[in-house]
């Protein structure tokens, strides 16, 4: 057997290349949604925007932002953007009725897909005023906002 130091660099290459695109952080937009930043939720939640936090039960109990209400989003889909919503569990009817209604999702940061897939899932059942927090709970908490 022939050491083709080549082949096994490609081989390597691929291979971390396609682990990576499973486990990368989330985009930096998602069409239909306003991408906002910790200062920006701070605004629309005093002008009474409720703010979701789409992380597992236990996270929330942990911490959250203050007033937040939690929706979890159940992922066993991959963590990409060919993410299949059918093999998740995302309660729709907890977000607000009036789907033109302002609301902001959140999860544990960029590397957190939860709050992504809930804003794409919340976007194509018709909801047109969806506030992504991309940075998250991490971010809310290191600049020192409210929580509980």
């Amino acid at each position: 057997m022939h050491f083709s130091p080549t082949r096994h660099l490609a081989a390597a290459i691929l291979a971390v290349g396609l682990t990576s695109a499973a486990l990368a952080d989330t985009p930096d937009s998602l069409a239909g949604a306003k991408l906002v930043a910790a200062d920006d939720v701070v605004k629309l939640q005093a002008a009474g925007t409720p703010v979701f936090d789409t992380r597992i039960a236990s996270d929330f109990a942990e911490g959250h932002i203050k007033g937040a209400i939690s929706v979890p989003y159940r992922e066993k889909s991959e963590k990409s953007l060919a993410f299949d919503a059918g093999q998740d569990e995302f309660d729709l009817a907890k977000l607000p009725a009036d789907k033109g209604a302002a609301m902001v999702v959140y999860c544990n940061g960029p590397e957190c897909w939860k709050s992504f897939k809930a804003a794409t899932a919340a976007i194509k059942s018709g909801h047109s005023n969806v506030y992504w927090y991309r940075a998250g709970y991490p971010d809310w908490k290191s600049k020192g906002y409210p929580t509980e």
